[in-house]
């Protein structure tokens, strides 16, 4: 994450309830939005499993 309070995590360690508030209040425009748009649709589909082998 570029910015805020997970500035330097990783998009996927971001917690679930601040993904579903940027899903709520609106994803950033550009690539950032789009890999926030996929994050989000793996983690309320409970498929966090899946970057396992890449951590």
């Amino acid at each position: 994450m570029p910015f805020g309070k997970y500035q330097g995590r990783l998009l996927i360690d971001l917690p679930e309830p601040y993904v579903v508030w940027f899903a709520q209040q609106g994803f950033p425009n550009g690539k950032l939005g789009d890999q926030l748009r996929t994050i989000y649709e793996i983690k309320v589909n409970g498929l966090e499993y899946l970057f396992d082998p890449l951590r």
